[in-house]
Order: structure tokens, then C-alpha cells, then sequence
């Protein structure tokens, strides 16, 4: 019986049948997409990142021939003749350029057009302009494909706006962008992540219209949930609510608005067996309804699609999950690509 697609290793990449299609990331983090992308057969090139930790990890984990540990507005003005010329013959340009300012939590438009640090020990940056930065790079290598994957945040309210200047600037590059909304639970992926996808062709590769749609069926938390998890620290406000909480609450914004009549800490998600986990953010805390723990490590790993023997060497286990594409949401894309495009060409 084969294994479910969430239960892999990085030493089973050795037995993917390889296309050769090529792959060049940006704001790589710890490689999410990366694998997705070489668990469908696509050569990884490189990768531009901003953070040294990240790329510590990521070259560990997936060893690039051309890593950039440099801000994307460097690489961008990097001269021609100093990159890889394979660069120049790329497939797939893809990015996740940073979306906190988009997230739907907080006042969002507050934060369009001012300068923050990403994490701590990162440069300062304006993070709305990184996606047209990222959009400059896609430029200057010309690849045949454009992928970048952003919040769903992207399509509410005046960020939609935002969402029709990337449209209108990849048209003018000479691209035929398309629009996807996506869901990781109908792909494979033992989460519900909602993403949106921009997947745009070169105009002179004369591709037909790309089609996504994904059925999977979901796979619950009970299927991947492993180990015992770090408990609810003894005698906090925390775990006094765990144990007021009612079974059709889903998150501890749902107990405080009932038992203290505020809404509060409604990123305290409550984790049930019958459900299938919600979307893994690096900022949340998540709590196994049935007892009072907080998920395993394992869970984490798996929920994202993580390989069991990545090295996550000093990094949170969370953060560096939560940051990153889950692999097999994007390993069914970059299938279709090749299927759709590339093989077809």
C-alpha cells in the first residue's frame, strides 16, 4: 500500500522521474515550494533570500546551485553578466513575496506603504512594493512562466486593487496572467490553506488557457495527528479557557466572547480530530481540543507537507512551516503546468 502524500523524505526526491523544466525562487524561506516543485520533476536552479537563517536552512535541506542570500532590489540590480546565464533560459520564476500587510487580521490598510522589518534581524522594507520588485526580476530574467503565491487577502475589499496593478503590469511585460484561489484541503494536504495564485505565460509561448481543479478528498487531523504535545502551561489565562470551552468552539475568541464578553486571542486555534486542521500560520497557537497540549511538532510537519527528515537545524519548527508553501499544494500545480504547457508544447 503507498503512502499518503504527506508522508514522505527528502531521500524519495531521488526516485522522481525528471522533465528538466527549470526553477528559480524568490523570497525562498525554508523551501516549501521548492519541493513541491522537485517532487514533480522540475530542477531547482537557485534562490534569492533575505534571511540568513532561512538560507542556512535552505541550503541545507535542498542544496541550490545558485543561492543569493541578498534583498530581491539587489538581485534585481545584480548586472546581467554576473548571474547564471541559465537564469536567462528559465521555465518558472516563483515567488511568495512577503503578504502580512494583505493578511485580513488587523487593519491591513494601515500598513500599505509603510516599512517594516519582516522579523526580527531583517532589513527594513515596504513590503507591498516587494511583489512589483519581484515583478522587476521576472523582467530581467524573462521566463516563460510566472508564479507567484500570495494571501487571500489579496481579493477583499480595496486590496483588489493592489490585485488589478500586478494584473496590468505582467501584461505590459508581455504575459497572460491568470487568477487562481486555491484551497491546500482539495489537493492532498491535511490543512485548509486558501491561496491565491498568480500564474502568468509568456505571450510568444502561445500556451492554451491553464485549468485548476482539485478534488481530493480531506484528510482530517485524527490521520496525521502523532505524539504527545508540549501541555497548556499550568495556571495560565490560557489553560483556565481550554477547559471553559464548549465543543462547537473553534478558536479561544469564541470562549472570551462568551465567558468575559470581549473577543479575544481568536489566533489560539482549538485543533479537532473530526475536522481537518486550519491553515498553519507562524503567528498562531494551536491546542488539541480533547486534551489540554498544544500539536506535536510532527503534526505541524506533517499538516504543512514537510518531509520528515528536513533539518530544521535552529529554527522554529513553526515558523519555518508557517512561512512556507505547503509541497504537495504546490507539487499539484507545477504538475499541471508541466501537463498543461510544457509537456504539451
Amino acid at each position: 500500500m503507498s503512502r499518503p502524500a504527506w508522508d514522505w523524505k527528502l531521500s524519495d526526491l531521488v526516485n522522481v522521474q525528471q522533465h528538466g523544466h527549470t526553477v528559480f525562487s524568490c523570497f525562498a524561506c525554508g523551501g516549501g515550494s521548492t519541493m513541491g516543485y522537485k517532487r514533480a520533476g522540475y530542477r531547482m536552479l537557485g534562490n534569492v533570500e533575505i534571511d540568513a537563517q532561512m538560507m542556512r536552512i535552505y541550503r541545507r535541506n535542498h542544496n541550490p546551485p545558485h543561492p543569493f542570500l541578498i534583498p530581491i532590489q539587489e538581485f534585481k540590480g545584480m548586472p546581467n553578466s554576473e548571474l547564471p546565464a541559465e537564469l536567462f533560459d528559465l521555465d518558472i520564476l516563483d515567488g511568495s513575496p512577503p503578504c502580512s500587510v494583505f493578511s485580513t487580521a488587523g487593519a491591513r490598510e494601515d500598513k500599505w506603504g509603510g516599512e517594516y522589518a519582516f522579523r526580527e534581524g531583517q532589513a527594513v522594507q515596504q513590503l507591498d512594493d516587494l511583489f512589483f520588485d519581484f515583478l522587476d526580476v521576472a523582467d530581467k530574467l524573462r521566463p516563460r512562466v510566472i508564479m507567484a503565491e500570495n494571501v487571500k487577502g489579496m481579493l477583499i475589499g480595496k486590496a483588489r486593487g493592489f490585485v488589478s496593478l500586478v494584473l496590468s503590469r505582467m501584461r505590459r511585460m508581455g504575459y497572460r496572467p491568470q487568477l487562481f484561489l486555491l484551497n491546500s484541503a482539495t489537493m492532498g494536504v491535511p490543512q485548509k490553506r486558501e491561496r491565491v495564485f498568480f500564474i502568468a505565460s509568456r505571450q510568444d509561448m502561445s500556451f492554451p488557457e491553464l485549468r485548476l481543479e482539485f478534488n481530493e478528498p480531506p484528510i482530517l487531523y485524527r490521520d496525521v495527528r502523532s505524539g504527545i504535545g508540549s501541555p497548556i502551561t499550568s495556571g495560565s489565562k490560557t489553560l483556565q479557557r481550554w477547559y471553559k470551552k464548549r465543543p462547537p468552539d473553534l478558536n479561544m475568541g469564541d470562549v472570551t466572547g462568551r465567558e468575559e464578553g470581549k473577543i479575544s486571542n481568536f489566533n489560539t486555534i482549538l485543533i479537532k480530530d473530526q475536522k481537518v486542521a486550519n491553515t498553519l500560520a507562524s503567528s498562531s497557537v494551536f491546542l488539541r481540543d480533547d486534551v489540554p497540549q498544544h500539536i506535536s511538532d510532527t503534526d505541524i510537519i506533517r499538516m504543512q507537507t514537510f518531509p520528515s527528515d528536513y533539518d530544521f537545524m535552529d529554527a522554529d519548527v513553526q515558523y519555518v512551516c508557517g512561512m512556507s508553501v505547503p509541497p504537495v499544494m504546490m507539487q499539484r500545480i507545477a504538475e499541471q503546468i508541466y501537463l498543461q504547457w510544457f509537456k504539451a508544447k
